[in-house]
């Protein structure tokens, strides 16, 4: 056999990811609010895309709905036929049908679009106008930081070498109030002597809110006590013994204080009054809102769902324009341009369709696994993981984390993330199926909120109380599932309740 180089013919199979591909995996992982952005981008760069917005009939609830999509022209031929004879505005409008289905309001937005309609204003909210909707975060006042706040009052209060004093203390002040400047180190740094940066601290210190510039917890109540008129002997002994109060040590610190138990009572019951974080009410973060990307409500014959598609784009071919510049003189580079913006457009309209088909198609499974959780709540939650779902639907398990991501569900209950509904499971003490571990801790907080202050539930009674109601759990899952919830031991529930009743 001569060895050298010749050809050979083979034939194999493989999956190559296409940018369109890779395109249609990357809406799936996206929300509505991260889809909106990518669609808004798109519509820059592809000429041919249109949101619709002069052009389609706006419903009377101002929303536009996508609904399952009728065989597209475009796969029969019978779209490019009709560009061919110059008869491509006469396509259909791809797969969005404005009146379909009657929806239920989608939320606030819908009811205030009805209600403009109905009155005779403004045209209606959503569905791609957001634009028209009233901003009502432009209506709320600028928010004041803390430092600014304190420093209106230093400019008022203080001038010269002492305002400089106070602007480097309060630009070392937490969000919390509480200065996390060296006072020595600072007077260092200044030039000047430590009693003058003493001086202007003890000034800070009586700026609203009351309790900011302190050093420590018991400084910060030491301030709001002389500024309630409450900071007497008793109250500075018992301020200087904050540990054996968190301790529950009432005892030794009626001892130390020299008072009985109705005026330790009465202390408790003021510091309880008192802020241990005065600055944060100036706190500038502002929380983001959660727009559920999905509703599930009851229906006569079971659930229905939809998207929400106040929050969706609109998103149409232009195929008018199309054959307009598509009849007139163009070079082959022109006409290799058009025909890649025609093919984009309609790519990331099926694609769209798509990624809401599976959306649906992922909420109905979850529905149908969890209904109990629906109809009861979540003490009723299953065991359920992403393959479970992925084989009953006929999908990749990395097909519906994608789609779980990210993404909010209404209900009746309340607002929750796709992702909350996937739980581990534990063992039910008859061996006959699982709980979820979400269901367990519900238990858990509902026993523990229930207890008797003379009676509080150590873990190994939780775990006897729990296996009563089905569920085999050991005594340190109890104990990390509590933990998690952010409740803590008997010993230290048992302190806090014998506070509490002491300061009733």
């Amino acid at each position: 056999m001569a060895l050298g180089p010749r050809l050979d013919i083979r034939q194999s199979q493989s999956l190559v990811m296409t940018p369109q591909l890779q395109q249609a995996i990357k809406l799936l992982a996206l929300s509505n609010l991260e889809l909106d952005a990518f669609v808004a981008s798109e519509l820059e760069k592809n000429p041919l895309l249109d949101s619709g917005a002069d052009d389609a009939p706006i419903p009377a609830d101002g929303i536009d709905r996508i609904v399952e999509a009728p065989a597209l022209a475009a796969e029969s031929g019978a779209s490019d036929d009709l560009i061919a004879q110059g008869l491509g505005a006469a396509d259909s409008p791809l797969d969005v049908d404005h009146g379909a289905e009657t929806f239920i309001d989608d939320g606030p937005s819908d009811r205030i679009a009805s209600a403009m309609g109905a009155s005779g204003g403004a045209e209606p909210i959503g569905g791609g106008h957001a634009e028209d909707a009233p901003d009502f975060d432009s209506f709320a006042a600028p928010d004041v930081s803390l430092q600014e706040h304190l420093m209106d009052q230093a400019r008022a209060a203080l001038a010269g070498m002492d305002l400089l004093i106070a602007s480097q203390l309060i630009g070392q002040i937490d969000e919390a109030g509480y200065l996390e400047a060296n006072l020595l180190a600072t007077a260092h740094d200044l030039g000047v002597p430590l009693h003058q940066v003493e001086r202007v601290l003890d000034v800070i210190h009586g700026f609203d809110p009351t309790g900011v510039g302190a050093r420590s917890l018991a400084e910060c109540l030491a301030l709001q006590a002389k500024e309630a008129d409450r900071h007497d002997p008793c109250m500075a002994r018992l301020l200087a013994n904050l540990d054996l109060l968190a301790k529950g040590a009432l005892p030794q610190l009626r001892r130390i204080c020299g008072v009985d138990e109705e005026d330790m009572a009465d202390m408790i019951a003021e510091l309880r009054g008192y802020d241990p974080k005065p600055g944060l009410r100036f706190s500038s973060s502002t929380a983001a809102p959660v727009t559920p990307d999905l509703f599930i409500r009851p229906a006569s014959d079971g659930w229905a769902i939809e998207i929400n598609s106040a929050t969706l784009p609109r998103v149409l071919v232009n195929r008018s324009y199309y054959v307009e510049l598509s009849t007139g003189k163009q070079d082959k580079d022109s006409k290799a341009w058009l025909a890649d913006c025609l093919a984009s457009a309609n790519w990331l309209v099926k694609a769209l369709d798509q990624r809401q088909k599976t959306i649906i198609k992922v909420a109905s499974e979850i529905l149908r696994q969890q209904e109990g959780f629906f109809q009861k709540g979540v003490a009723h939650l299953k065991p359920l993981t992403l393959k479970a779902v992925a084989d009953a639907i006929g999908m990749h398990e990395s097909t519906v984390s994608r789609v779980t991501s990210n993404k909010y569900l209404s209900c009746p209950r309340g607002l929750y993330e796709l992702k909350y509904f996937f739980t581990s499971g534990v063992a039910a003490s008859g061996g006959d199926g699982a709980v979820s571990a979400e269901a367990v801790k519900s238990h858990i907080k509902a026993l523990i909120s229930a207890e008797d202050p003379q009676a509080i539930l150590s873990d190994d009674t939780l775990v006897d109380m729990l296996r009563a109601k089905g569920m085999d759990i050991a005594r340190r899952t109890v104990a990390k599932y509590r933990e998690a919830m952010g409740i803590g031991s008997s010993v230290q529930r048992r302190r806090q309740k014998a506070l509490k009743g002491k300061a009733a």
